[in-house]
């Protein structure tokens, strides 16, 4: 989507706003709903959740593929892709961490999922670039398509190593109240700068929703019923510590791919392959030279060290936080811990494209200006996120 911002702009009579709303709600969508998915991953068995969540993408990519205007464009991307996503990204984490018992193979297959899905990130925006300029923007979406319907095929001989429950209790009323709180909290931050008061008011209620789901799942714990999430999960230190970490990578991570891909498509005139070429070359160090070279210099190529750098960073962050949150917890809560992680690196993507996004796309500070001050934001949360990292303790305790 990031390469693809000027063409769907123009195609669909939109603005640089409305494609960053669109980008927006689909990580939205995913955060809000990773743990109530998470949970049903019990319920339905882990298999189901991630072809049912593979079809209802591959759904989203047709539709988005064929939309005539940005309101069917967030239907299906942002609706359907986010749902689908939601549904199967968990499984893949809890099938991983079922399969590898010991903390060092768990270790080495987070690292190749991790590997792999930063192949991806390189290759996505060139790809997409490709496919954009050469033929248009809707044929990178039925390219998505026809890689779901592959993924579909070499998944039918997945087998899940527990069968699924039907009989586990599902906490819809924790569920609403957790989706109602994020999605309030990240639309109050797309409000920053164009209406304040709006900001935060939204800010408010997000709050006071995300308040009233844990002193619900705290009373229906005690109460000796199963809520959306336990809270033991917040009692766990290290756990907490590497959550902050993840958040922080995908904030950074996804918030400097879309500054970076505004400022090249609206400041420079690049087109989406082109952009796409930035990319594939791909954490406050590069961020650093992201605003020094592009001040100094016009070359494509002084966009290469700063994300080289940040790309170089967060994976070398990821697999290893990754492997902390899940190993924390014994096999018992692998659905919740797999929801809350995913949910929390979500939730950190979200913050990334609403907040460094919000501040490219102002008018109060246009041009270089603007980018200096999205970047600059995302170097005070590298910092939140570095001190989170060094807080972390040097051996990690199996689960009781």
């Amino acid at each position: 989507m990031n390469v693809m911002i000027s063409d769907i702009s123009q195609d669909l009579n939109t603005t640089v706003k409305g494609v960053q709303t669109t980008i927006t709600l689909f990580l939205l969508i995913m955060a809000i709903l990773m743990i109530p998915c998470s949970k049903l991953t019990d319920r339905w068995g882990r298999k189901r959740c991630f072809t049912m969540g593979l079809t209802l993408y591959g759904i989203g990519a047709l539709v988005s593929a064929a939309a005539p205007n940005l309101g069917v464009l967030i239907l299906g991307n942002s609706v359907f892709e986010g749902v689908g996503t939601a549904l199967l990204i968990p499984p893949v984490y809890i099938l991983a961490t079922l399969w590898f018992a010991d903390v060092t193979s768990r270790a080495w297959a987070f690292g190749v999922i991790s590997g792999l899905g930063g192949v991806g990130a390189a290759a996505g925006p060139l790809i997409g670039g490709v496919i954009t300029t050469g033929i248009s923007w809707r044929a990178a979406f039925v390219f998505q398509a026809l890689v779901i319907a592959t993924i579909l095929l070499l998944s039918r001989r997945l087998v899940d190593p527990l069968p699924a429950d039907p009989t586990r209790p599902f906490d819809a009323v924790g569920a609403i109240l957790s989706a109602v709180g994020m999605f309030f909290v990240v639309f109050g931050i797309l409000q920053a700068g164009s209406n304040n008061v709006l900001f935060a008011i939204c800010l408010g209620i997000g709050a006071a929703f995300l308040a009233s789901f844990f002193l619900f799942i705290r009373r229906r714990e005690r109460a000796g019923k199963e809520p959306l999430l336990s809270t033991r999960l917040f009692r766990n230190r290290t756990c907490n510590l590497a959550l902050v970490t993840q958040n922080v990578q995908w904030l950074m991570l996804l918030g400097t791919s879309f500054v970076v891909s505004v400022f090249l498509q609206t400041e420079r005139g690049y087109s989406a392959i082109k952009t796409g070429v930035i990319f594939t070359a791909a954490t406050i160090v590069g961020i650093g030279l992201l605003l020094g070279l592009v001040k100094a210099s016009s070359s494509d190529w002084a966009f290469v060290p700063g994300l080289f750098l940040i790309g170089f960073g967060v994976g070398a962050m990821l697999t290893p936080s990754v492997n902390v949150v899940q190993s924390s917890f014994p096999e018992a809560l692998q659905g919740e811990i797999s929801g809350l992680s995913r949910s929390v690196s979500n939730l950190g993507s979200s913050f990334g494209t609403a907040i460094a996004g919000t501040i490219i796309v102002s008018v109060v500070a246009p041009g270089y200006r603007s980018y200096a001050w999205a970047m600059a934001s995302l170097i005070l949360f590298g910092l939140i996120g570095l001190g989170a990292a060094l807080l972390l303790p040097s051996k990690l305790e199996r689960p009781a």
